[in-house]
């Protein structure tokens, strides 16, 4: 399957830890990130490293401590991804770590928080603009709490920064400013139920309004070589200003190459990996034995339930080859995406631990190495605390997106972009109709 040699131009909304970068890179595509976006100060600083081989502080050197705070301080940074960093836990971030910070949103170009963004900030030749807005609102565990908000306009909730890429995709258009010629979203299949029907309609009557056809997947990471049982909603819109021949075209390629037939999935996924490949059990490796140790929960009665139901990984002798439930945001829970057999003679300590952040980031697609570059020096952000808790590694995983889904969807349309940016494109509808036309 061809990839190409169009340069891709990439704007990366609500980015996280790179997702979608990491799938063109390994794709090879020939790609740029214009920007990224996210206000979540511990994936700006994971961005960066896994990325950007690094964060180059010299980028830093020839500003004061004061023009780096009054340059972050209009910012709207979050420690959480929940809400606005206090001006009072701003203040408590060290100078060194403010440093640090600066010059990773320099280096990741990260218009940081989406509400910030206007039209005019976004490139006229941007090819791709993704956007994984959060889920909490939307999501079956919100619905169990009683919060059926959803991406309603009027909700002023964290799943409506969706209504936030409207706004700077409507600035543009109003600037007769070039859209981007893809849109690709990621969120959970709960925005595609009743209950958020008319609210999605909404959002998808807009993007018909603004030139664009749109395609929507239910698509689960197990039928793209991941071992992991992960179903999401993808929408990609198609830039085709009411071109009639252009939307039957991309309908069409749609219609012949859909993901959601397993056959097809099996053809664009670029490899299959199992259990034995993420599961990290030699722990004579100190590094490993380490975040063992820190993925052991206590032996309480709680604990015990989550034992008795949730699967066994790894008993101690063999692997059980599954596909592990969702890599959420916590894996202290119950339930959640598997356990293994570990003992390391402490007293208290269950006999299990749960998967560990490394693991977590390998069932999302990420390399080793990349949790390795995120991993590599953890910066103390105030006195006596680091900034990389287990828990916040996994968050960054749970939040992500699988990387080999991605890569599946990206090959889609780097081959849309080829069809669509040829001389002359040709193609048989159903088998009956020929439909041939000259671009100008």
């Amino acid at each position: 399957m061809p990839h190409g040699n169009i340069m891709f131009r990439v704007v990366e909304m609500f980015s996280g830890i790179g997702a979608q970068a990491k799938a063109l890179e390994r794709l090879g595509a020939d790609f740029e990130i214009i920007n990224t976006c996210d206000w979540d100060i511990n994936a700006i600083i994971a961005y960066c490293r896994i990325h950007n081989g690094g964060i180059d502080t010299s980028i830093s050197k020839d500003k004061t401590d004061e023009q780096i705070e009054l340059f972050l301080k209009n910012k709207t940074l979050s420690m959480d991804g929940k809400k606005p960093l206090s001006e009072i836990a701003f203040k408590r971030l060290s100078p060194e770590f403010k440093r640090l910070l600066y010059s990773a949103i320099k280096q990741t170009r990260n218009f940081v928080s989406i509400t910030d963004v206007h039209g005019d900030d976004i490139l006229e030749n941007a090819d791709l603009l993704t956007y994984s807005f959060p889920c909490q609102d939307l999501s079956l565990c919100g619905c169990w709490h009683g919060n059926k908000s959803g991406i309603a306009r009027d909700a002023h909730n964290r799943s409506g920064m969706l209504w936030e890429v409207e706004r700077i995709l409507k600035e543009m258009h109003l600037a007769k400013r070039q859209l981007p010629k893809f849109l690709v979203m990621e969120n959970v299949t709960n925005i595609l139920s009743t209950t958020h029907k008319k609210d999605f309609d909404d959002w998808k009557s807009t993007l018909v309004e603004l030139g664009y056809v749109n395609h929507i997947y239910r698509l689960n990471a197990k039928n793209f070589g991941v071992p992991q049982k992960r179903e999401r909603a993808y929408m990609i819109s198609v830039l085709s200003n009411g071109d009639s021949h252009k939307e039957r075209l991309i309908e069409h390629y749609f219609t012949v190459n859909n993901l959601e037939d397993d056959l097809v999935a099996c053809d664009y996924r670029n490899r299959k990996f199992c259990l034995k490949d993420v599961l990290r059990l030699d722990y004579k490796k100190a590094q490993y034995r380490v975040e063992a140790n820190l993925s052991q929960p206590n032996n309480t009665p709680s604990r015990i339930k989550i034992y008795e139901e949730n699967d066994l990984l790894f008993d101690g002798r063999s692997i059980n080859e599954i596909c592990v439930n969702t890599v959420t945001t916590k894996q202290d829970r119950n339930p959640n995406s598997g356990l293994i057999a570990y003992d390391n003679g402490a007293e208290g300590k269950a006999k299990w631990r749960y998967l560990t952040p490394r693991e977590c980031f390998m069932l999302m697609g990420f390399d080793e190495s990349d949790f390795d570059a995120v991993t590599c020096d953890n910066p103390e952000y105030k006195k006596n605390y680091k900034l990389l808790t287990n828990e916040k590694l996994i968050k960054m995983a749970g939040n992500s997106i699988c990387v080999d889904v991605l890569e599946a969807l990206f090959k889609q349309l780097i081959e849309l972009n080829e069809l669509l940016s040829s001389n002359i494109y040709t193609f048989n509808c159903n088998n009956k109709e020929e439909l041939t036309r000259e671009q100008a």
